[in-house]
């Protein structure tokens, strides 16, 4: 594995043994208070072609101890206090609306990154697979609708409708981009209902979505990485 700065962000990266000419390059990105190296791990555990190339990049922000126990980093700041009111109190669909301070930052730093990946290393944008995890999966998701980013697939695991006033009337630009979404039943989280709504939203746009549900909490599945799996090898 190889690690390097790539646009202004710390990037871990494998290639499957293989030729990379005709092989997708998946990028995942972790979610809130995660070390950077959170998912690199599914880089060994999705069977993809030989030749994929897995790139993980690390947020930029380091959380203060007492939230990421010194290693956990963050995409943009998430207001835990009033997350978790919402959370106790039903009011999670007005979270809907928030348009995060920091999140166009995030985006532009990840176009940075692809861009330095590719002036380095080669990249064909029509193989580029790009998603994550909860807060990652959100700003990918942000990525594709605020940006003419070419790519040939969106992977959403545990995310959720964020900024939905701006979203919403993106997602027609994006018809016909297939997505693999993913959420448990009982994310504690992130509603399921609400992941739902963005599955519907996605759908009625005309974009190719396969949403996988499951039994249980905030996380990935065995199920989803080997549809992932089956979808990289086509």
């Amino acid at each position: 594995m190889q690690t390097e700065e790539l646009g202004g962000l710390t990037v871990r990266w494998f290639q499957v043994e293989g030729d990379a000419d005709e092989a997708p390059t998946v990028v995942l990105m972790h979610g809130f208070g995660a070390p950077g190296t959170d998912l690199v791990p599914l880089g060994q555990a999705i069977q993809a072609p030989p030749g994929t190339r897995f790139v993980f990049p690390e947020a930029p922000l380091l959380l203060p101890p007492e939230i990421g126990g010194g290693v956990g980093r963050a995409w943009w700041m998430i207001d835990i206090v009033k997350l978790q009111v919402g959370l106790m109190t039903g009011q999670t669909r007005a979270l809907m609306d928030e348009d995060p301070e920091g999140l166009p930052e995030a985006r532009e730093r990840v176009v940075a990154m692809l861009d330095a990946f590719e002036a380095k290393h080669g990249l064909d944008r029509s193989r580029l697979v790009l998603g994550g995890f909860s807060q990652g999966s959100m700003l990918a998701t942000d990525v594709v609708l605020e940006t003419e980013l070419e790519l040939s697939s969106l992977v959403v695991m545990s995310g959720t409708f964020l900024a939905a006033k701006r979203w919403r009337p993106k997602l027609v630009a994006r018809k016909g981009l297939p997505v693999l979404q993913s959420h448990g039943r009982d994310d504690p989280i992130l509603p399921y209902a609400i992941a739902e709504e963005l599955r519907d939203a996605m759908t009625e746009a005309r974009m190719d979505v396969s949403f996988i549900p499951f039994g249980g909490g905030h996380g990935i599945p065995p199920e989803v990485l080997e549809q992932l799996g089956r979808r990289l090898r086509g």
